[in-house]
């Protein structure tokens, strides 16, 4: 029978694994306590950076519905709950493992998908949520700008060809 405090810690992993949007899992081994606090505010506010026990860990996934990490719970692991956007908290883990090659991204799951630690690294690469929204709402004021200049363009040319023609009758009106 599982111990109380075990079976606590399953439900509370278990829980973090069905409310985050992503969980991205990592090898910490050979950082500092100081480097670990500094990579916990490089995250971003949503997310939640823990340092788990594997076989705990690995039951509370499966447990959530995840299956496709167990491969990757070896070695010491960490993982980051993502709550919000999944490419700041990304970009937080790429920088501050280039900074710190002791830190291994091993692989997450975005949304139920498994991704591999190429995958988390082209997340990373993503411009965030706010950034793509605004250029979608540039684009599409540039197309409503140029709709109404198209539109706007007509009428004005029709005038212009029938003063045009005006002029034209006047011209020819004037000479017979």
């Amino acid at each position: 029978m599982a111990r109380p405090d075990k079976a606590a810690a399953v439900a509370e992993l278990a829980e973090q694994f069905r409310s985050s949007n992503a969980a991205v899992l990592t090898e910490y081994r050979g950082l500092t306590v100081a480097q670990l606090k500094t990579l916990r505010r490089s995250l971003g506010e949503n997310a939640q950076y823990a340092v788990v026990k594997n076989t705990l860990t690995k039951i509370a996934a499966n447990e959530a519905g995840i299956s496709t990490l167990d491969d990757l719970f070896n070695g010491p692991t960490a993982v980051a709950f993502v709550t919000g956007d999944p490419v700041e908290s990304a970009k937080g883990l790429r920088d501050f493992a280039k900074e710190n090659p002791n830190l291994v991204i091993k692989g997450g799951v975005l949304d139920g998908k498994a991704l591999s630690a190429d995958e988390i690294k082209k997340l990373a690469d993503l411009e965030s949520r706010e950034v793509l929204l605004a250029k979608l709402a540039g684009a599409m004021k540039g197309k409503q700008s140029q709709a109404a200049a198209l539109f706007q363009a007509l009428p004005s040319k029709l005038v212009r060809t029938v003063d045009a023609l005006r002029a034209k009758q006047a011209e020819q009106g004037g000479a017979e």
